[in-house]
């Protein structure tokens, strides 16, 4: 029966002993002898390539002292994370526990940050987001440009930010992140039927443009800013349509464009939005309104045809009349006009005179 057991230890390797499920302490580099008539020495050989210790028994092996001068040892509360940067570049986040590094092959730096503030700045920030266990330690988000976010902490608002990466520790505090997007929206406020005050349906599809002013007042007023301006506009439009007649209605689109816009803007103003324009887009008449509304038309075409008929009627007899008024009351001009008759007569076509009563023919002779 053998009782010496033989251990190789390389350079870059540590053996840790056990004897009887107990640590004994650390083997360094070389070859060892341990004497083991009973089974009951262990010895386990991690590599210190790896830059950190994983062991069962890490509160044990770290009460020993036997890493005081091998390892950086860990200790993090419920309130701390760990930052771990190993050959100058960063490698991981840590929970709260107990953690061993060792210090020999490799160069680690480890930073020790309080949770307790739950948004997390660093100047490597994107870096440390896109590392291992990021995910799982911390809620991570990007506020694009024209956008902005409004937070929260244990439901108290803390501030409005900026465009840009955020980063707030899990399990801390409860952080909400309220993005908003501060560019000019556009809401269609379709299939409206509306009763004119002369008991007329129509369907109305109308178009409002607002955008956000302030953020905070747009989150803490109601839970849906767009969606309550959306409701707001389908009152206006009802309330100030169904205060006219359809004529009035139709041919006045745009004041009752202006004035829905001027009754949203106070409404608006408490959800902290502000309306840029609010547009009549559509009007759906029923089929019967539209038949009689196109034979009305119809009527008031014919009607204006027949007057323009008349005025020009009217125009050419009244012109008629005063060169006839004329012509008599100046014979010359009389001869004149009867001279460029016969010169057209004449010069038009070939003029035969047939002259059957006496005297006739000197008439027409002292005429031409």
């Amino acid at each position: 029966m053998v009782f010496l057991k033989r251990i190789k230890i390389r350079s870059y390797e540590i053996g840790l002993l056990f004897k009887s499920g107990e640590f004994k302490g650390l083997l360094a580099e070389g070859t060892h002898w341990l004497l083991d008539p009973f089974g009951r020495v262990r010895v386990e050989v991690v590599s210190q390539r790896q830059p950190w210790l994983a062991h069962e028994k890490l509160d044990l092996i770290v009460k020993s002292g036997a890493l005081a001068a091998r390892a950086e040892v860990l200790d993090l509360k419920d309130h701390q994370r760990a930052l771990v940067w190993i050959d100058g570049r960063f490698s991981h986040v840590l929970p709260p526990g107990q953690f061993a590094y060792w210090t020999g092959k490799r160069d680690v730096k480890v930073e020790v940050v309080d949770a307790r503030t739950v948004r997390f700045e660093h100047a490597d920030l994107k870096v440390i987001t896109r590392s291992p266990m990021a995910d799982r330690l911390l809620d991570v988000c990007a506020l694009e440009r024209n956008h902005v976010g409004v937070l929260f902490q244990d439901g108290r608002y803390v501030d409005t930010l900026a465009p840009g990466l955020y980063a707030f520790w899990r399990n801390t505090q409860e952080a909400k992140l309220v993005e908003l997007d501060m560019r000019e929206t556009i809401i269609d406020v379709g299939g409206q039927d509306i009763m004119t005050n002369d008991k007329v349906t129509l369907r109305l599809n109308a178009v409002v443009a607002y955008r956000i002013v302030d953020a905070r007042q747009s989150v803490i007023a109601t839970d849906d800013a767009k969606q309550a301006l959306y409701r707001e506009a389908q009152l206006a439009l009802r309330a100030v349509v169904g205060a006219r007649e359809l004529d009035a209605f139709l041919t006045d689109k745009d004041t009752v464009a202006r004035e829905v816009e001027e009754q949203l803007r106070v409404r608006a103003g408490q959800l902290g939005l502000e309306v840029a324009s609010v547009g009549v887009r559509d009007i759906i008449l029923p089929g019967e309104m539209k038949d009689l509304m196109n034979k009305v038309t119809e009527a008031k075409k014919a009607a204006e045809a027949n007057l323009i008929v008349r005025r020009e009627e009217t125009a050419a007899m009244r012109s008629q009349a005063n060169t006839a008024r004329l012509l008599a009351d100046n014979p010359t001009l009389m001869r004149l006009r009867e001279l460029e008759v016969l010169e057209k007569v004449a010069t038009s076509s070939k003029l035969n005179v047939i002259l059957g009563e006496k005297g006739l023919a000197d008439r027409v002779v002292n005429l031409l």
